[in-house]
């Protein structure tokens, strides 16, 4: 299995698929200035001795939340400068999500990364407008996709001109309110884009608590080694300092206090993945 010699490039000097890890993290949500500063400030700290390139992450809106009373956003415009705002204090490139095509150009003014949610990674008219503003772009698999399928999502954005596009894992649907990952998915994916482990959302549990997601974050150190292992090509974290509190996907949320040492753990695991990436067995 052949994997892709392609490199998404999403600064100058943060380059997924290139010899260092690259780390996407942050909350959920944009909350507050304030929690995205406190976050973003601490895990910079982290994924800098661990060797980890960093990019922050938060959601300007959460559009897919299982209940219409669930919290979605502070709104576009808020949170958007916001995350302009920690990116320019911290000198740390963004990522956030976006939902509909009209939003692509404007988001794509204040972030370097737009992430195509899961259950969007078909759409093609969504993926054409993240591709044109020139941006890197971030697919996640959907829960009902297989990954070689995922080779025509990444064709779409290429298909733009755009050549800086990776593929996420985020585990699939297995019964009701479950997810598991397929650890083959992984360099499936990898022959066609660079590819990035949603650690938080494949401990997710989808609707689980009765009108909220439920989540099993114990799971998450097992399956961060366990894709690491492999030698893929960066990581996608979120965390909190009161995951309890946290407006959005609590129970799925690494507690902020303990990303230090999951960084290194992680870093370990990534290191002997990449020493053995070239064994094979045809």
């Amino acid at each position: 299995m052949k994997r892709t010699d392609s490199q998404m490039k999403i600064t100058d000097s943060v380059v997924l698929g290139g010899e260092k890890p690259v780390l996407f993290a942050g909350p959920c949500a944009v909350e507050s200035y304030d929690i995205c500063l406190e976050i973003g400030t601490k895990v910079k700290e982290w994924a800098e001795e661990n060797g980890f390139s960093y990019v922050f992450k938060a959601s300007f809106d959460k559009a897919n939340r299982t209940s219409s009373g669930s919290f979605r956003s502070i709104g576009m415009d808020k949170s958007l400068e916001v995350l302009q705002r920690v990116g320019q204090a911290l000198n740390i490139p963004l990522v956030t999500d976006i939902h509909e095509s009209y939003q692509a150009k404007e988001v794509a003014e204040v972030v370097d990364v737009l992430q195509i949610p899961a259950f969007l990674c078909r759409q093609t008219d969504l993926l054409i407008a993240a591709a044109e503003t020139g941006r890197a772009v971030k697919i996640k698999r959907g829960q009902f996709m297989a990954p070689e399928d995922m080779q025509f999502a990444v064709k779409k954005v290429r298909s733009a001109g755009n050549e800086n596009v990776c593929l996420t894992e985020r585990g699939f649907s297995l019964g009701y309110h479950n997810l598991v990952v397929d650890m083959r998915g992984l360099p499936i994916m990898r022959q066609f884009a660079p590819v990035v482990f949603d650690i938080t959302h494949s401990v997710q549990q989808p609707g689980g608590q009765g009108g909220t997601s439920g989540g099993q974050r114990e799971f998450a150190p097992f399956l961060a080694r366990a894709a690491a292992s492999t030698g893929i090509d960066g990581f996608f974290i979120e965390t909190h300092p009161e995951p309890a509190k946290a407006l959005s996907d609590g129970p799925n949320l690494i507690p902020l206090h303990r990303m230090g040492d999951f960084l290194s753990m992680l870093k370990d695991s990534w290191t002997l993945g990449r020493k053995f990436q070239d064994f094979k067995i045809e």
